[in-house]
């Protein structure tokens, strides 16, 4: 009687598949940070991204990144900074975290960014030639009153009255008044100056702005609804936390570049047409 082999031992090996090799994205993100000498610090300084975040991403603790979107972005800056794509670390979050979700449909601009029409300005040459005409009519009025007073009086001698000359009267002037500036102040920004305005349109946004010396002109969270206008002299940087959630206006002019949500982006902006520096 042969012995032969058992089914169990004709059954194909499995073997681990890539994926399950692969190391965390917490741990993926420390190596490449190791390997390229860099210290959990000196990743906090360019990414603006806070150290305790970036010891918990380590970690693989999301928990202190605000949600998925600003986790998403946090991942994509820290890979950036240390050396790695970080659109295989991105998909993997989303494998981890039950998928990406569908993309917010875009909202309708700012109703404070609407640019009302421009009122009617009065017509001032109208208003000139009554004024002229009151006057004169007013002047005639007078003479003629003061011919028929002088006729009452006792005259002391035969004779026609002496001529009497108007005194001469200056039409009236009205100083014309500026009609009241609309919401649309972005229309009429200072042209020696960098206007910088910008508004959150959905979710929230990490918001940090300087002036071109490096003074601090704001630093924190916009939430949906809420803006700020920026102004300097010379140049005005930016860093979005959050850019696809954003409305931006240089300069009065309205910033048609398409940021991702999530998306950290670092602008600079000058005088004159938006000129991402």
């Amino acid at each position: 009687m042969s012995i032969g082999n058992s089914p169990e031992d004709d059954r194909p090996s499995v073997e681990p598949s890539a994926e399950d090799d692969r190391p965390s994205i917490g741990r993926a993100l420390q190596e490449a940070r190791t390997a390229a000498g860099l210290t959990v610090d000196e990743v906090s300084a360019s990414t603006r991204v806070r150290v305790p975040i970036v010891h918990a991403i380590e970690q693989d603790d999301f928990s202190r990144c605000g949600g998925d979107v600003y986790a998403r972005g946090h991942i994509r800056t820290i890979a950036r900074a240390v050396g790695l794509d970080p659109d295989p670390l991105v998909a993997q979050y989303d494998a981890d975290h039950g998928g990406r979700p569908a993309p917010t449909p875009a909202a309708p601009l700012f109703e404070a960014e609407r640019i009302r029409p421009e009122r009617g300005r009065p017509n001032w040459t109208a208003a000139m030639v009554a004024a002229i005409v009151a006057v004169i009519g007013f002047v005639g009025f007078t003479l003629v009153n003061g011919g028929d007073s002088g006729d009452k009086g006792n005259h002391v001698a035969e004779g026609p009255a002496p001529e009497q000359k108007p005194t001469p009267t200056k039409p009236a002037t009205t100083k014309p008044v500026d009609p009241t500036p609309s919401d649309s102040a972005i229309a009429a920004v200072p042209k020696d100056k960098v206007t910088v305005k910008l508004s959150v349109l959905d979710d929230k946004s990490w918001i940090s702005a300087k002036s071109h010396n490096g003074k601090l002109l704001f630093d924190g969270t916009l939430l949906k609804g809420e803006s700020k206008t920026f102004q300097d002299d010379e140049r005005v940087d930016l860093i979005l936390g959050n850019a696809g959630a954003i409305e931006l206006y240089v300069n009065g002019k309205k910033v048609e570049d398409e940021f991702e949500t999530g998306q950290v982006e670092r602008l600079s902006y000058t005088k004159g047409d938006p000129e991402v520096g």
